[in-house]
């Protein structure tokens, strides 16, 4: 896909056709050209099921029209292409740095001329809220358990939230830089690094994008190889998920039962696609290693044996007083919230908004296999439990459908890299939209952007929280589980 090239009044005319198409931005990122060029901002939206890729000359200018009011979730992404590329979103309300925390070495470190930062320490004016009984409750960005480092700001009274703010950014390591560094073919490893529990969806944005630079096509045995591994991810981290949920509403036997069933499914998979998690199993044209009908046969037998396991479970999920008191109300993004916030994934699924790419663009093979949207529309916590579950069953169905039908042939395909060109790929992770655009010259990335849901649905978080206590945080934090790593790059 060639993006649509547009000046500064045609950036702003494409973004108000996506908010009147009831269109969705997926992402906003900046490209610095020189000196062939200049500089450029660029974004990526999903018009009526289809992908729209939109660039903007700036010639040497460094500034654009902002966008966060047609889209307030592109505000961070604003943030961060000025710490990341110096671009500036004209009259954004907020302009405070989102990813550079004063400690980089490299200020604006995608600029070809990147200059040495002055290291110094820069405060961050978090927002006060002042009244009578209003007090702080600052969490992190250092985490009781091992988890990635977030810093979150709870306004309170008494117990209840009357505001939350996040600071994200401390997991920042420079990828984006380090595409450009690495050979077109190489891309898809560190893609699927990006955040490991969404490897497959990320290599295959990635795989995508370079098959689209290079005009290269994938075999049908391979999509179908795929799929298969995309929906073994999803259930993988739904059933960690659920667990994990059980247990921060003190259903420990939930935790113990869930562990177990995804630590059998991780060993599948590493079984069969050479790693727990699948890494490195989709590469440019296809995927890395043939599934026999031995194996084949294998996960479609774990598919009846989980699922009649996580029936079991989900009565008790439901049927478990307790646990439904934690669950219901907890949490809640109502629907017109969501769509507001540009909620997007499994998120907005629960909150009554059917967005899901299987089905807005379905990719081979899931045009033929029909996807089912599994949505609720009471946007709180036991309905994101709720959509969790019903997406295990869904991703079960789909993979036994893919086990008894997948075609023959090839499981890979050439794929060589072009001198120059642009591609994007977005795929449906277990999260959400994942995003990963290319730009290539002189046989190079000149720019690559790795885009995780977790940029849409971190600033809902903050929403969610709002009126509920401050020990519900943790279920409710959990209930969307979004990615830090994902997110900062």
């Amino acid at each position: 896909m060639s993006p649509r090239r547009v000046d500064r009044a045609g950036w702003l005319a494409a973004a108000q056709a996506a908010v009147e198409a009831r269109g969705r931005l997926v992402a906003l990122w900046g490209v610095d050209r020189r000196p062939q060029a200049g500089y450029a901002v660029c974004a990526a939206y999903v018009l009526k099921g289809e992908l729209a890729w939109v660039d903007c000359d700036l010639g040497a200018g460094e500034s654009y029209p902002d966008l966060a009011r047609l889209f307030p979730h592109a505000a961070r992404m604003q943030r961060a292409t000025f710490d990341l590329v110096g671009l500036q979103a004209e009259g954004n309300a907020d302009a405070r740095p989102w990813l550079d925390h004063g400690a980089w070495t490299r200020r604006f470190p995608l600029r070809v001329d990147a200059a040495a930062a002055d290291g110094a320490d820069r405060d961050y004016p978090f927002v006060r809220v002042e009244g009578d009984g209003v007090h702080e409750v600052p969490v992190g960005p250092v985490h009781a358990g091992i988890i990635e480092p977030g810093h979150f700001r709870f306004s309170v009274v008494g117990e209840k939230v009357l505001r939350l703010e996040e600071r994200l950014g401390y997991a920042h390591k420079g990828i984006e830089k380090r595409f450009t560094e690495l050979d077109p073919l190489e891309a898809h490893r560190l893609a699927g690094r990006v955040s490991g529990d969404s490897t497959v969806a990320y290599a295959w944005a990635c795989c995508t994008a370079l098959e689209a630079a290079a005009g290269a096509g994938v075999p049908p045995r391979a999509a179908w190889l795929r799929a298969l591994a995309l929906e073994r991810e999803r259930v993988a981290n739904h059933l960690g998920d659920l667990g994990a949920l059980g247990n921060d509403a003190a259903l420990v036997v939930g935790l113990a039962h869930f562990s177990r069933l995804r630590e059998d499914w991780q060993r599948r998979s590493r079984e069969c696609f050479g790693h727990r998690f699948m890494m490195d199993y989709l590469v440019p044209g296809g995927v890395a290693a043939d599934l026999d009908a031995a194996r084949l046969a294998a996960v479609g037998h774990d598919c009846d044996a989980l699922e009649r396991e996580v029936r079991e479970l989900r009565t008790l999920y439901d049927e478990h007083a307790g646990l439904q008191d934690r669950f219901v109300t907890t949490g809640r993004v109502t629907p017109a919230l969501a769509a507001q916030l540009g909620l997007t994934g499994l998120a907005a699924r629960a909150s009554g908004q059917p967005i899901d790419l299987r089905v807005e663009q379905a990719p081979a093979p899931y045009a033929e296999l029909g996807v089912r949207i599994a949505t609720q529309k009471n946007g709180d916590v036991a309905a994101r439990v709720n959509a969790r579950f019903d997406e295990i069953f869904e991703s079960l169905r789909l993979m036994r459908e893919i086990c008894a039908r997948l075609p023959g042939g090839p499981s890979r395909g050439a794929c060589a890299a072009p001198q120059a060109g642009h591609g994007i790929g977005a795929i449906e992770g277990w999260r959400g939209e994942v995003l990963v655009a290319l730009e290539l010259a002189g046989g190079r990335i000149r720019r690559a952007h790795a885009h995780d849901p977790s940029w849409q649905n971190w600033p809902a978080l903050e929403h969610a929280v709002i009126g509920n206590i401050v020990p519900d945080f943790p279920l409710i934090n959990k209930s969307f589980n979004l990615s830090y790593s994902g997110h900062d790059l």
